[in-house]
């Protein structure tokens, strides 16, 4: 009988063993989800700021987006309270209303100190660059068309690179016999760097009718050398098909040489 009750006993001793080591680890698993959670929003902001070039970039008519203004715009929606709206012009502020309740720390102390400078947008392989121009690097996407680059007009801006960096606040430890569990902590200096790189849509255009000017050139549209020919075509269409010229059904040829016919055009009614 005493040898079982000392085997309970040494159960109960394993067992609080095991749970003084298990302790600090389940202490660390808030902070280690609150870096989690920090780090996938600067990815998405680091995607957004790429994706921003993708149709305001050297090529549109609005140019490049404003590195300051895209900086405040990565700031407020992804590293300010979760519901923020979106406004033209807004900023995030270091206060309450603004910051994000999840990132703070054991003390409720935020993790990320002063938004404005903490996080960073910046350009380029290493996101040093302070303009859009240090974000592109040269690139052998045209190699293809070496031929028929200068009759496309197409831009060489090759890659582009953003990326953003966050400089994180080092937790207080907590007080008591817990304080060693965020010892560590303290220490970090954590910063988050993410980039995104992307090709930024050579062959987009801002409509049909800039599509249309970039092919309709006779090295990449032959058949636009058979538009002369239209009027001789649709006489002989006319004379083919008169028994239905006189009932006012007359078919016309095809459109030769002619790219607008091709066009896709949405119905009015569905652009409302």
């Amino acid at each position: 009988m005493s040898a079982h009750r000392r085997q309970q006993g040494q159960a109960l001793t394993e067992f609080l063993v095991v749970a003084l080591l298990l302790i600090p680890l389940f202490l660390l698993l808030p902070m280690i989800a609150k870096y989690l959670d920090i780090a996938h929003a600067t990815q998405m902001a680091s995607r957004y700021a790429a994706f921003e070039a993708m149709h305001r970039n050297s090529a549109t008519p609005d140019g490049w987006k404003p590195p300051a203004q895209l900086a405040d715009e990565v700031r407020r929606r992804f590293f300010s309270n979760g519901d923020a709206p979106v406004k033209t012009g807004d900023t995030a502020g270091d206060f309450a209303a603004h910051r994000n309740a999840f990132w703070r720390d054991s003390q409720g102390k935020p993790l990320i100190g002063t938004i404005g400078n903490d996080v960073r947008l910046g350009f380029g392989a290493d996101g040093s660059g302070a303009t859009h121009g240090a974000g592109l690097s040269a690139a052998s996407d045209q190699a293809p068309f070496a031929l028929l680059g200068p009759v496309l007009d197409l831009p060489e801006d090759g890659i582009y690179s953003a990326g953003v960096s966050v400089d994180l606040a080092n937790p207080a430890a907590l007080p008591g016999s817990y304080a060693g569990t965020y010892d560590m902590f303290s220490k970090l200096g954590l910063r988050m760097t993410r980039q995104t790189a992307l090709v930024i849509g050579h062959w987009a255009a801002r409509d049909p009718a800039q599509v249309r000017d970039r092919i309709d050139k006779v090295p990449m549209f032959p058949g636009r050398l058979l538009a002369p020919a239209r009027p001789l075509v649709d006489a002989a269409v006319t004379i083919v098909e008169s028994p239905i010229c006189l009932k006012g059904g007359c078919i016309k040829g095809p459109q030769l040489g002619e790219l607008a016919f091709w066009d896709d055009v949405v119905p009015k009614d569905r652009l409302k």
